[in-house]
């Protein structure tokens, strides 16, 4: 009979790191992140180097799996013009969450001041997969710009994250899929 085997330090961490600069921000403390991961001082020095380290960490981790929830969107038809209506009817179902915060890439690189900080070429690195995924709907769907077009789709989409942050209007979605069922015809 095998038990399992509670997350580690390192793990642990990630979690704290993923929940608390989602929801408080880059800033948060370093003994917040801590308590909340039930570590000592030490295991985020030995995992991360740092508070910044684990930010460039938590943001790749992120990544991963926003991206991941964003090809299951995707996925949800056959036709590559309602895959990408889709994700804007997705993006709807996201930003009207109580518990949706905006965008973690936009909000990071807002709060990091310094250019030079590692987690800028992550949440660079997860826009330019985001772009390449547009890009391959837009191909499939044979438009005559697709680098143009997914570059006009991702506006939208982040537009979308933003103002669904601020709550003032609770389905940005919607009027950007309208603008976007214009874009791809």
């Amino acid at each position: 009979m095998s038990a399992d085997k509670a997350p580690g330090p390192r793990e642990r961490l990630l979690e704290a790191g993923q929940d608390l600069f989602y929801s408080q921000g880059a800033s948060v403390g370093v003994d917040a992140l801590l308590k909340q991961a039930n570590v000592a001082r030490r295991s985020l020095y030995e995992h991360f180097g740092g508070k910044d380290g684990l930010i460039e960490a938590v943001i790749r981790r992120a990544s991963e799996q926003d991206i991941a929830w964003y090809e299951e969107a995707l996925a949800g038809a056959e036709e590559p013009r309602t895959r990408l209506l889709g994700l804007f009817d997705r993006l709807d179902e996201l930003v009207a969450n109580a518990d949706f915060r905006g965008c973690r890439y936009f909000a990071t690189d807002l709060a990091l001041t310094d250019p030079q900080h590692p987690a800028h070429a992550e949440t660079d690195a997860f826009r330019q997969r985001l772009r390449a995924l547009l890009v391959t709907e837009l191909t499939a769907l044979g438009h005559d710009d697709p680098g143009r077009a997914a570059e006009q789709l991702h506006l939208l989409i982040e537009g979308t994250l933003v103002m669904g942050s601020t709550r003032g209007n609770p389905h940005p979605a919607r009027a950007a899929r309208d603008l976007a069922a214009r874009l791809i015809g």
